[in-house]
C-alpha cells in the first residue's frame, strides 16, 4: 500500500513530466506528496574566491541570512513552477504535503529524507539537465536505486 511518496526534482527540463507521473501516482493511491529538491553546496573554488573579497563575520553572516534566502527563493520558484504547469487554482496542488529544499549532496539527502518521512515510494527522473551522451542513468538516479530500502519509480528522460 502507498500512503506517502517522495518526489526528488532537479528542475531540469523534464521536471514538469516527471511531476506529472507523481502526481498521478498520488491520486491514484490518495496518497500524500512530499517534494524534495537537493542544492549542492558551494565548491571550494566558490568558497576561496568569497573568502579572499569578505572578511570572516560578514562571510558568517552570508552563509547564514544568504543561503536561508536563496533557499527560500528556489522553494518559491518551485512553487510558482507548479502553479505555471498546473494552472492557479489546480485541485492536484493539494496533493503535495510539503516542499523543501534542501542543501547537501543530492543522494544522500534524498536517501535520508525517505527514511525521516517514512515513505512508502519514491519518484525520481532517469537523469538530470545536463547529461550527454548514452549514459541511461544519472550519477543520482543511480545511486537512488541502489541504496534506497523503498522502492523507486524512475521516470525515464524522453530523448528527442
Amino acid at each position: 500500500m502507498i500512503r506517502s511518496m517522495l518526489y526528488a526534482t532537479d528542475l531540469g527540463l523534464y521536471a514538469p513530466y516527471v511531476l506529472q507521473h507523481a502526481l498521478a501516482l498520488a491520486r491514484t493511491f490518495n496518497a500524500e506528496l512530499y517534494v524534495i529538491h537537493v542544492v549542492e553546496p558551494m565548491g571550494l573554488f566558490a568558497e576561496s574566491v568569497l573568502q579572499s573579497y569578505l572578511d570572516e563575520d560578514v562571510l558568517k553572516e552570508l552563509h547564514r541570512q544568504g543561503l536561508n534566502t536563496v533557499m527560500e527563493g528556489i522553494e518559491q520558484r518551485v512553487l510558482d513552477g507548479f502553479r505555471d504547469e498546473l494552472g492557479e487554482g489546480h485541485q492536484d496542488l493539494e496533493l503535495i504535503r510539503s516542499l523543501r529544499v534542501i542543501q547537501g549532496d543530492p543522494s544522500n539527502v534524498i536517501l535520508e529524507q525517505a527514511q525521516k518521512l517514512g515513505v512508502d515510494l519514491l519518484v525520481v527522473g532517469s537523469h538530470s539537465h545536463g547529461t550527454e551522451g548514452d549514459t541511461p542513468l544519472g550519477r543520482t538516479a543511480a545511486k537512488v536505486l541502489q541504496l534506497s530500502e523503498v522502492p523507486v519509480y524512475m521516470v525515464p528522460m524522453l530523448h528527442h
